[in-house]
């Protein structure tokens, strides 16, 4: 048995072709992904390592310009620097900076974009950075710039540089270049060295760190220098081993990429569920064209068993190979990752491809067992051949008992799945949205079940139109459609998986996409909005330089306060009155907003509702410094989505900062004319061409807050297409096996008239109708998902409303038929060249 399930490999390979590039796509998405984590994971895990190298106790504190937290002064470094068994030890400063590019432009990504000091030793050297060219910076008018940066900007020793922190942009001189294996320049950013006291002014105060850094003398246990330091750290401090830090860090990587793997995983996941369905469909159609054969078998001595084996075991051969080539070819896709993200800007560690045990272990298992798995029901099919009555029979029919149990079982967990769905959807929130995932699940299997019986009815309606249009050919294709309901069910179902994915996926995108584009019209009234490229606050010099640009009518910050009133905290915004009207679209309930200027606050009506205020209400609270006062509510205002439940003077919000530089997290602006490029130019040259502050029109704005959904969703696409094109396969598939199925009945067709050109039009319509019919299912499907997974969501988004987005159903659905016509393409061409005499004599 086992060199007849060797042997019928070989006779099949052609047939069995598209079973094979159906698993080795899953199998190479599968280790791709293992192994491009894994090797993600080692190198950044050897870099951190790398950077401990020489670290036996690293400190840390929450120093920030403010007086409620502290950092580690120089007194408290010497201390450190005169204990026994210290060799080092090493104060760190650090904040944003942004480095203009030729163009003026801001070099790397924003948020990674950072500034430190340069700390030599007794040497000149600092030795977490090597420099290439020059030195490090020694006076406050020099920086050093990494490698990576300088290249980007072009920038060589002793050239202007201008950098942005969170005040005006400055020029200074470039001393030096180095590389450092520093986390932020890894990821796209850039790194600007200053002399420490520099630093020291720009992101803390003189004489202050944040961290700090320790090397031990040889022979010096880390655990007893650690024990001798924590006494002499401020309170906030926290201090580890140089080792504990960086096993700290592997575990965060490791986490990180725990994520990433398992999002991947997931999409590898559907890929192979979807080629499940052409495994079990290229099965079932071999048995059914083996029949004679597994019966003769059965008559000469094999029993059920070894006949259930036998295909067990060609299943298990298909499935081996398609892991071997699969795994080679996840190799690839790991290596093309890494460089496809090395070209994205993000800098990846150097090191070697790691192919752990896990990965080939879990391809190779997954590729054999879902080709296994899936060929287990045409297998048992297969072992309940009769020896005597199969053999007069090429096809083995499905028997109408199975059908009926088949319809009645798959009625059943459908309706169990669209009551979970819409359980979910009516009960709302994270429970609701666990309940539709549960749902979806036991609907999508119950709607796979009950293809076959949709088959019919479905495909029934468009049997006139072809009819009328393709004439011959056409009413054949309609009929060849639904003449093996179970065969079109299972092709049609892989289609189906996909675009319910897509639909479900797009419906939800586009929905949230225009709840939150809505949020940002009804709610803004500013033609442009300035902030930190970083998402950092804004220096008072940038407020008080946009006072005096030309074309500005209104111009209100939003600077974040904190209240704590009744024992419950709320966040304010402090706002210019006069001025926030303008740039904010605000209802007012009840009170002016103008009572800002006498120094009252305006209370959002919902907050104002819970407490029982009213206009005119004075309300004891404590200040975000401590102190206590009162405030007197003289507005309501129905809550706007960008500002706080608390609207107050910015004087107000300055007086009580905790900071000795009061912050601005953005500026809202109203212009002469609206937004016009001469309007922007001033605003530019107001903030002194800055490339570290982003200036946003109107549309830059709604593009920023849905901007993200858009990019999910073409990630999603791009994951999804894997199995897309798996279902693609899958028609190509049964339209190929269905021809050499129907070889003789093609020949018959070719004899009493039907020519080549039409024999094409038949196979391309009938290839066309199952993708439509499973398409129609998908995106029906998707449609209700994205339904309820958003009802799920209404709660939490302002003016939420169902949008279905029939541009794109409209073209999934093109793309429907696009997809049989380019899968009919080869076995249209074989149906068209067969001999007709030799086809009538095939049996």
């Amino acid at each position: 048995m086992f060199r007849t399930a060797l042997r019928n490999v070989l006779a099949h390979k052609a047939r069995l072709l598209m079973t094979v590039l159906a698993v080795m796509l899953g199998v190479a998405f599968v280790s791709g992904t293992l192994v491009f984590t894994d090797t993600l994971g080692n190198a950044f895990r050897k870099q951190s390592a790398k950077s401990y190298d020489n670290v036996a106790v690293s400190v840390e504190t929450f120093a920030g310009d403010d007086e409620k937290t502290y950092g580690i002064d120089e007194a408290t470094l010497e201390k450190i620097r005169g204990m026994d068994g210290v060799a080092s030890a090493t104060g760190r400063v650090s904040g944003f900076a942004g480095v203009a590019d030729p163009d003026g432009k801001l070099i790397g990504n924003g948020w990674s974009n950072t500034g430190a000091n340069f700390a030599p030793g007794k040497d000149g050297k600092d030795a977490s950075y090597v420099f290439t060219d020059g030195s490090g910076p020694a006076k406050n008018d020099s920086v050093a710039l990494d490698k990576d940066t300088a290249s980007k900007g072009k920038y060589r020793v002793g050239d202007p540089v201008r950098v942005a922190t969170n005040g005006p942009v400055k020029e200074y001189t470039l001393s030096g270049i180095f590389t450092t294996e520093d986390g932020a320049v890894n990821a796209g950013g850039s790194l600007v060295l200053f002399d420490t006291a520099t630093a020291q002014q720009l992101y803390l105060k003189p004489g202050v760190f944040q961290n700090a850094t320790v090397s031990a003398a040889g022979g010096v246990s880390d655990q007893k220098l650690l024990g001798a330091i924590k006494p002499l750290l401020p309170k906030d401090a926290t201090a580890q081993t140089g080792k504990a830090l960086a096993d700290q860090q592997a575990k965060d990587i490791e986490s990180g990429m725990a994520g990433l793997n398992g999002m991947l995983l997931a999409f590898a996941g559907i890929a192979l569920f979807v080629g499940i369905f052409l495994i079990a469909n290229t099965f079932s159609m071999l048995i059914a064209q083996r029949t004679r054969e597994l019966a003769l078998m059965r008559a000469i001595g094999a029993t059920r068993r070894q006949v259930k084996r036998s295909v067990l075991l060609e299943a298990a051969v298909v499935g081996t190979l398609a892991s071997v080539i699969g795994f080679a070819l996840g190799l690839g896709l790991a290596t093309g990752l890494r460089s496809a993200m090395g070209l994205l800007g993000g800098k990846i560690p150097a090191g070697p491809l790691v192919v752990s045990p896990t990965a080939v272990g879990s391809a190779f298992a997954v590729g054999i067992l879902i080709t296994v798995l899936a060929a287990w029901l045409p297998a048992r099919r297969a072992a309940k051949i009769a020896p005597v009555a199969a053999m007069s029979s090429v096809h083995a029919t499905a028997s109408t008992k199975s059908l009926v149990l088949r319809n009645s079982i798959g009625g059943v967990i459908a309706l169990i799945g669209a009551a979970g769905i819409v359980g979910g959807a009516g009960a709302g929130g994270t429970s609701g949205r666990q309940l539709v995932a549960g749902g979806a699940f036991f609907a999508l299997i119950g709607v796979i079940i009950l293809i076959p019986l949709l088959s019919r009815p479905v495909i029934a309606l468009v049997r006139p139109l072809l009819k009328k249009l393709f004439g011959v050919s056409g009413k054949l294709a309609s009929q060849n459609a639904v003449r093996n309901p179970r065969r079109t069910g299972a092709t049609a179902s892989a289609l189906a998986i996909g675009l319910t994915l897509v639909t479900g996926i797009s419906v939800l995108g586009v929905t949230l996409g225009q709840a939150i584009d809505k949020m940002t019209t009804d709610n803004i009234k500013a033609d442009y909005l300035i902030s930190m490229a970083n998402g950092g606050p804004l220096d008072q010099s940038a407020l008080t330089a946009l006072e005096k640009a030309d074309g500005i009518s209104a111009l209100s910050p939003q600077v974040p306060s904190w209240f704590e009133v009744d024992g419950g905290g709320y966040s304010a915004s402090g706002v210019t009155p006069g001025d926030v009207e303008q740039v904010f679209s605000l209802k007012t309930v009840s009170g002016s907003l103008g009572s800002l200027k006498d120094g009252q606050v305006a209370v959002g009506s919902k907050t104002a509702k819970t407490h029982g205020w009213k206009t005119g209400d004075t309300i004891p609270v404590t200040f975000e410094d401590d102190k206590k006062g009162k405030v007197t509510v003289g507005a309501l205002y129905e809550e706007n989505d960008f500002l706080s439940p608390f609207v107050i003077p910015k004087a107000l919000a300055d007086e009580h900062s905790t900071t000795t530089r009061p912050e601005i997290r953005e500026i809202w602006i109203k212009a002469d004319g609206g937004a016009t490029d001469a309007n922007e130019q001033s605003i530019v040259n107001a903030l002194g061409d800055n490339p570290a502050m982003s200036v946003m029109d109107r549309q830059d704005i709604r593009d920023s807050f849905g901007g993200f959904i858009n990019t999910a969703l073409n990630i999603m696409y791009g994951l999804l297409a894997m199995a897309l094109l798996i279902a693609v396969l899958g028609v190509v598939n049964t339209l190929a096996m269905s021809v050499f199925e129907r070889q003789q009945e093609i020949g018959m067709l070719r004899a009493i008239g039907l020519d080549r050109g039409r024999v094409k039009r038949m196979i391309r319509l009938e290839a066309v109708v199952i993708s439509l019919f499973g398409a129609v299912i998908g995106v029906g499907l998707g449609v209700f998902l994205g339904w309820a997974i958003g009802q799920t969501l209404s709660a939490d988004i302002p003016g939420y409303a169902l949008v279905i987005p029939w541009d794109r159903l409209g073209v999934f659905l093109l793309l429907a038929c696009l997809v049989g016509v380019l899968a009919s393409l080869w076995p249209a061409r074989s149906a068209a060249k067969l001999n007709m005499l030799t086809a009538i004599k095939t049996e």
